[in-house]
């Protein structure tokens, strides 16, 4: 069984940073890829950033335009945890944050079959 925890959403000003962590178990984190999606009120769920394993502790990652020189996700072997590294917070990054795990071309595609449960992001102006 596959288990996303998703953890450091919260509320914070513009310009300001958050991490979110996705911690899983070390199975899942060799297994598959993970990624971020983000779910703004009245809008679809969208792809934020993909990570996948290319080698022993090397991580290859791809990031959505809207947030590249932003955000910045990284794998941590040593933890089977996936971090989004968020900075420049805007108040459009207001949203329900996401983690997910799949084979890499289902993350990046949007469809990947395991989910966490999100953790809220709230950026105000």
């Amino acid at each position: 069984q596959v288990q996303l925890v998703e953890s450091g959403g919260g509320s914070v000003q513009a310009g300001d940073s958050l991490r979110l962590s996705c911690a899983t178990s070390g199975r899942t984190f060799s297994m598959y890829a993970m990624g971020w999606f983000r779910q703004a009120p009245g809008k679809e769920r969208e792809f934020i950033a993909g990570i996948r394993s290319v080698g022993v502790g090397v991580f290859a990652a791809d990031l959505a335009d809207s947030v590249k020189g932003r955000f910045t996700i990284v794998g941590d072997n040593a933890k089977s945890t996936v971090h989004l590294q968020m900075n420049s917070l805007k108040p459009e990054d207001t949203a329900v944050y996401y983690c997910a795990a799949d084979l890499y071309g289902a993350v990046v595609a949007g469809t990947p079959r395991y989910w966490g449960k999100g953790t809220q992001v709230t950026v105000s102006s």
